[in-house]
Order: structure tokens, then sequence, then C-alpha cells
């Protein structure tokens, strides 16, 4: 069985973070590890959320693993929530990475072009040495223009020559795979173009756009491609099967009368992504 280290938040309640990667990725068959870097009472679209910093936490725990010969088949970071915990990160890739270990980077810290709320621009570039040690990074679009500087365009502004300078820019921060999310290419569509270092090949998925947006639909998104993968899909194929779960559990949740605002009814749609192709 693959083993599979995420390294982000868990909010309580929220369905977000672990409490999206931890089920997604068990039930695609790998056994997945946790290192918490934060315990929110809810996230953080409530108001009044606690919130418990366990950057002290971490040196100890991974520490702890190394005397026990723990071995990972992946390395999987969401939600960061200070420069120190992404110097954390680096180290554990340094010492748990390598070989054919899978370092899979989202570099959560913006969205619609603006910066979430904790985060500032010496954060965001943070982010680029996060992503210097990565094999794969999935950022948005905003994440990414704050990464490479450049000019943030809303999605009907968007065409294949900006996606692929953006993508080129990605690439020259070292990642092997980089992939940007919310690409939309044609009216009333939405999904994924990455682009491929090695072999200097790009790759788009669009799917019909589901007019709705949730809270955690890019944790269910990268989870699922790190659960993809551990299952010996290509990352093209796991890019489009993440693309392909995330817009039919929107749907499934909007059907829902008393649908969750804070979040997707991804639990009730597993069972589809086991058979999903």
């Amino acid at each position: 069985m693959k083993r599979v280290l995420t390294i982000q938040d868990i909010s309580c309640l929220g369905k977000c973070s672990i409490t999206i990667a931890l089920p997604v990725i068990s039930a695609l068959g790998s056994e997945t590890v946790i290192l918490p870097t934060a315990l929110l009472s809810t996230h953080s679209i409530f108001e009044g959320f606690t919130c418990k910093d366990l950057s002290d936490q971490i040196e100890p725990i991974t520490q702890h693993w190394q005397k026990e010969g723990v071995k990972f088949n992946a390395i999987y970071t969401g939600y960061l929530g200070t420069a120190e915990q992404i110097d954390q990160v680096k180290e554990i890739i340094r010492i748990f990475g390598g070989g054919d270990t899978l370092v899979f980077i989202d570099p959560v810290m913006a969205d619609n072009g603006r910066l979430y709320p904790a985060f500032d621009m010496a954060y965001a570039k943070k982010n680029v040495q996060l992503c210097e040690a990565a094999d794969i990074i999935v950022p948005n679009i905003t994440e990414a223009s704050f990464m490479t500087d450049m000019e943030y365009r809303e999605e009907k502004d968007h065409d294949e020559a900006y996606i692929k300078e953006m993508l080129d820019r990605l690439a020259q921060l070292g990642a092997k795979v980089n992939v940007l999310t919310g690409v939309s290419l044609e009216p009333g569509k939405t999904g994924v173009m990455g682009f491929d270092r090695e072999t200097g090949d790009y790759y788009l998925y669009q799917n019909d756009k589901v007019d709705a947006t949730f809270h955690g639909t890019g944790d269910l998104f990268a989870s699922t491609c790190v659960g993809e993968i551990m299952r010996g899909r290509s990352w093209q194929d796991a890019m489009r099967i993440a693309c392909r779960y995330t817009a039919r559990t929107i749907e499934v949740t909007m059907k829902d009368p008393k649908k969750p605002w804070y979040g997707v009814n991804f639990e009730e749609t597993i069972p589809d992504l086991i058979s999903m192709r």
C-alpha cells in the first residue's frame, strides 16, 4: 500500500484541508498520514473561529518518524499558515523526499486576484522556494500571478497565449509538472492546463462550468489528484478525473435542499470517484 503524507491545517468543521485530504486519499487506496499545521474550530469563512498554531509540534513529530524509519510515497502540502512553516516543510521534503517520493505542492494563499487576509507579498514569494522543491504544483491563476509577477486576469480574459506564458514562467521555478487550475478558454467551460517541463508538452482539460462557488473545492481537486497518481494514473489522467469529480460533487451539493454553505458534499460522491475512469 502506498503511503501519503499530507501537511496542512485541520479545520474541525468546514470540509477543507485535512478533513478532505484524509478521507479522499484513503478512499483511493493509500494510507494517509497527517501532519497538522494548525487546529481551527472552523475554517476561516466562519466568524469568530479559534486557531491554535502547531508549528512547535512539527519538528518533534518528524524527528519521531525518522527514529521509526518512516518512508512516504508522496508528500502533499496544502494551506500553510506562516513563512516559518514553509521552511519546516522544505526540511521535511529534504529528509523524507528524494527517490520515487512524489512532492505535490498546492500553494494555497490567494484567489480572485487577492491574497488571503493572513498573507502578504513576502509570503507569496516564500512559496516560490517551496515550489522549487516540487515535482508537481497546482496553483490557481491568482497564486501563479503572484509567484511569476504576471498580470492577473479574470476568467473572461483568459486566452491560450496568456496561460502558456504563465505556465512557462512557473516551470522556471523548478517543478517538473506545472498545472494551472481555474483555466477558462471558452465560455461556459473551466478546467486545468498543465505543462511538463521535461517533455515540453502541454495538457488541457475543460469541463462544463458549474455556476456555483464552494469553499474547499481546491482541496478536493488536489487531494483527488494525489490519490489518483498513487493509484498509478498519469498526472494528466489524475487532473482530468479530479476536474470531473470536483464538478460532479458541486452538482450533487447544489441539488441538496439542505446543502452546507461552507463546503461540498464530497462524502456523498466518494463512491462515484472510486469508479471514475
